[in-house]
């Protein structure tokens, strides 16, 4: 939980914790991390979500590029980079979403929900729910790896992990556990830091293409919120999982229509 004490943002501070552990909790990149600092800051560190997803965006278009360039083929780039994302956050994103298929369309009521939710295995809402949303995925990334591939990819890895710091600041937790409920709720400074540093990075990166790659991934997200709202009341870790796919789902798609 966090510290009341530590509820402000000083730049010393934020670089030597909040980062490392918004990488920490979002990734599987061996960042140095000092845990029992960090645990206490772990709802500050949130403004750091859309750095982070600028972060794996950025490794995961160089990778894809760099096999383009070397002549593989456009789609075995795109495969290259959607592999490279799922293997830095070790599939956290695409779990939540396989569970909130799986809860959402499984039961009737929110504790069966949450509960279908909780279970590890994967049932049949699940699985579509994947297959549809990687292959959308990876449907973008073959478009744009023939042009502005790396800067749209950390455009849309900043617009996509921003939903998740709102979500937690604007929606109760459902369960009253988990590791949602470990990290908090954002302090409203986290929370327009966030903001800013993600409309900055979609401009810096992809121009005015970038707001409206923002605006769609927030509107996807947004729908995944209210979807969460009523079946469950509230957000999990799983919802948020769920809502970064989302969000990544429509960036990806806006980032094509803007780009190309």
């Amino acid at each position: 939980m966090t510290d009341m004490n530590n509820d402000h943002i000083d730049i010393p501070t934020s670089i030597m914790t909040d980062i490392p552990a918004a990488f920490s909790l979002l990734t599987r990149l061996p960042i140095p991390v000092d845990h029992e600092v960090s645990g206490t800051r772990a709802a500050i560190a949130t403004w750091a979500y859309p750095l982070v997803g600028a972060v794996l965006g950025l490794i995961a278009g160089i990778i894809g590029s760099a096999l383009y360039w070397f002549g593989a083929p456009g789609s075995l780039a795109a495969i290259a980079a959607l592999v490279a994302l799922v293997i830095m956050t070790g599939g956290m994103h695409e779990d939540g979403l396989s569970d909130c298929a799986d809860g959402f369309g499984g039961a009737m009521d929110k504790e069966k929900r949450l509960e279908i939710m909780k279970d590890s295995r994967i049932g049949a809402f699940g699985a579509v729910a994947l297959i549809l949303f990687i292959l959308g995925r990876y449907s973008s990334m073959e478009v744009l790896i023939y042009t502005s591939f790396i800067p749209a990819l950390i455009a849309v890895g900043a617009a996509s992990r921003l939903p998740m710091v709102f979500a937690m600041y604007v929606m109760p937790n459902a369960r009253g556990n988990g590791l949602s409920a470990t990290v908090g709720k954002p302090p409203e400074a986290s929370m327009a830091i966030a903001l800013a540093l993600t409309l900055l990075i979609c401009f810096v990166c992809i121009g005015w293409a970038g707001i409206f790659v923002f605006g769609w991934a927030m509107i996807a997200a947004g729908i995944m919120a209210c979807l969460a709202h009523r079946a469950i009341d509230g957000q999990t870790g799983d919802v948020l999982g769920a809502m970064q796919q989302w969000a990544e789902f429509a960036a990806l798609g806006a980032a094509v229509a803007a780009l190309t």
